[in-house]
């Protein structure tokens, strides 16, 4: 995912930031630890009309209420912080989202956390090309959207696959003297604030009891943190299963996209988790979000707690902070044989074994990422607001897996599931000329629908893969920019991905909007054609004036059902949200390099005027993520590498 410029260029070839800071704006430099960093900027863009409609772009505002809560006054306080990152990060015509004057180089946060005196567990390394299928023990990509495999036995071999396939680096690329590592999972500007940890039973040749692992992807290798009572697992998971838990270091984000950061961590999160997902799936484990547990569950469960608590300052501030580098614990996944079928969580009973791992003897200590930093407080004030507590009452299903919609086999290239994910790049540049077929666009669309391919009932629950992993009904739309698709005309359209919003979505957006199914549409994709018009022009405006969202064949806006969701269910839904977005890209950047092309997710967008176009007011949906799929323009100025064993200097 690339937030602000779709460029992921060495530092001798990247572009300067262009978050500006007004001149009335100032750090302050302090040399303690405990205050973080600054204030607004303001960039003026060019006004021209878009060719779609003749139309102002005003940024909307909504005032919030209370949720439906045991404590509406807490909750409405909550809300209010969360409406106000959300609305105060927007970027617009006049103005982006603070952010720093330019980047920062001698403070560039290290991309590897490591804990200094943990043990190293080294994984397993395995083939990537299909040069021998036998060697590979990998299914094909699109076969596992219709069936998972036999599930394997947690091994050594089985453990490293899954991280293999999911966290490690991908590859190291290298221009003139700047070298950097690409990773299977993407993030934004290659700053992977994504942490993973690895909580399982005794694996031979990587601990003889069970234990709780950091997994550190420059090695490969598993740092063994602590080690967990015999009981735990087997007292409340199926036999054969694990965990993996997330949490993001918001420092790595932020040194490059400053307010903004926030969302950014929350849509690597989602890439995460569909990532693990589907290396999963290759191996016949089946994946869900333990999404009952709390906040403080998480800390406890990662070992996490141990860092020093990050005092929040009252605005921004520059310094050494070394404290900022604390790691914020975002979800755990259990991921179990797919043949288990569903079993019960007590999550009550689970939070109460985990306050015994506050007395674990945890080994190991952070490494420091940067010299020096900078804090922007509302991003900490937003993570606070987002917190999850414990909801014991949490009912925890696994629902029969759902396959996805087969339209046009043909599209795909017949490539492994190992191959597709260790080959995911984000595009740089897209080349304008590409043309995708229209039963390939449906294909694509239709591994982006939660429910999978159903013969009745609506699209709604997330049954299919990789979505299956999340716990919630869907809340996550796109529209979409078509460009280059034979046989579809140029125009909007929309893929409603939870049908019981159509009505909503219907008299939200324009009246003059057709909403009809396009030609040739599969009956289960509810894809609607808004209007016909060319939209190339329009799209990168949009997306911050980025040629790429133009270029490709097509480009979408992921549009969340934002504010009731925050209302209805929990303010803590915000970061989830991210997480849906981020999920439904990585199925798009499979997708893309499956049928032989590419794509690049786009967190620069002008967030109001998007609305705008859509015909969308207040915050009952809104704008949280943009992509775009094509043919990529490869730079030959930059020298692929392996990934292992790769260059001793990350620079």
């Amino acid at each position: 995912m690339m937030p602000l410029f779709h460029h992921r260029l060495p530092r001798s070839l990247s572009h300067s930031h262009n978050l500006l800071f007004p001149s009335t704006t100032t750090f302050l430099p302090i040399a303690v630890t405990r205050f973080p960093p600054t204030t607004s900027p303001a960039t003026t863009n060019s006004k021209r009309k878009t060719p779609f409609l003749t139309m102002s772009f005003s940024s909307s505002s909504s005032s919030p209420s209370p949720a439906v809560q045991q404590d509406p006054d807490q909750q409405n306080l909550l809300l209010t912080q969360v409406l106000k990152y959300h609305n105060q990060t927007k970027h617009s015509f006049n103005n982006y989202a603070r952010g720093p004057h330019g980047l920062d180089w001698a403070n560039q946060p290290n991309p590897f956390r490591r804990y200094v005196s943990a043990p190293l567990a080294p994984l397993q390394h395995f083939p990537t090309h299909n040069s021998n299928p036998d060697t590979i023990d990998a299914p094909l990509y699109s076969s596992v959207f219709n069936s998972l495999p036999s599930p394997k036995p947690i091994s050594i071999s089985s453990i490293s696959r899954l991280l293999y396939d999911s966290l490690a680096l991908s590859a190291w690329k290298t221009t003139g003297f700047s070298t950097w590592s690409l990773r299977v999972n993407p993030s934004s500007g290659n700053l992977h604030p994504t942490e993973a940890y690895v909580i399982a039973p005794p694996i031979e040749s990587v601990s003889n009891s069970p234990f709780v692992a950091h997994y550190a992807p420059k090695e490969h290798s598993l740092e063994i943190r602590t080690h967990i009572p015999s009981g735990f697992l087997p007292n409340f998971f199926p036999e054969g299963s694990f965990l993996i838990g997330f949490s993001s270091i918001f420092w790595r984000e932020a040194w490059k996209y400053g307010e903004r950061a926030f969302r950014y961590c929350n849509h690597d999160v989602g890439h995460a988790i569909a990532a693990v997902s589907m290396a999963a799936a290759g191996l016949g484990w089946d994946v869900k979000l333990l999404d009952g547990l709390s906040y403080l569950d998480l800390e406890k469960l990662m070992g996490l707690e141990n860092f020093p608590e990050f005092e929040i300052p009252s605005r921004p501030v520059k310094g050494k902070l070394p404290g900022i580098e604390f790691e914020h614990p975002d979800c755990v996944l259990v991921v179990f044989p797919n043949e288990v079928g569903n079993f019960d969580v007590n999550y009550k009973e689970l939070s109460s074994a985990l306050s015994g791992f506050s007395n674990l003897e945890w080994k190991g200590n952070p490494n420091l990422l940067s010299k020096e930093h900078v804090c922007w407080d509302i991003i900490y004030r937003t993570a606070e607001a987002a917190k999850k507590p414990l909801t014991a009452r949490n009912e925890f299903v696994v629902n029969p897996f759902q396959s996805s919609g087969l339209f046009s086999e043909s599209s795909y290239k017949g490539l492994t599931l190992r191959e597709i994910v260790r080959k995911r790049r984000s595009a740089v540049d897209m080349d304008g000329v590409t043309i995708m077929e229209r039963g390939t666009f449906y294909q694509i669309l239709l591994h982006c629908l939660p429910s999978g391919s159903q013969t009745a009932g609506k699209q709604r629950k997330q049954l299919a893969l990789p979505f299956r992993a999340l716990p919630w009904d869907s809340e996550v739309h796109a529209a979409l920019f078509v460009h280059r698709v034979a046989g579809l005309p140029k125009g909007l359209y929309f893929l409603v991905r939870n049908e019981d919003h159509f009505s909503d979505l219907k008299k939200s957006t324009r009246s003059d909007f057709k909403w009809e199914k396009p030609e040739g549409c599969p009956h289960d994709l509810p894809l609607y054609e808004l209007a016909r018009i060319d939209c190339r022009e329009l799209s990168k405006r949009l997306s911050c004036h980025q040629d790429i969202a133009s270029d490709g064949c097509f480009s979408l806006g992921m549009v969340a059902h934002f504010e009731p969701t925050l209302r209805d269910k929990a303010v803590w839904m915000y970061p989830r949200l991210f997480w849906e977005t981020g999920v439904l890209g990585q199925v798009l950047y499979l997708e893309a390099h499956a049928v032989g092309i590419s794509a690049t997710g786009i967190g620069c967008f002008f967030d109001d005027p998007v609305h705008e176009v859509l015909g969308l007011k207040g915050a009952n949906f809104q704008s949280l993520y943009h992509f775009t799929v094509g043919g990529p323009v490869l730079d030959k100025r930059i020298m692929s590498l392996p990934a292992y064993p790769g260059p001793g200097n990350d620079a």
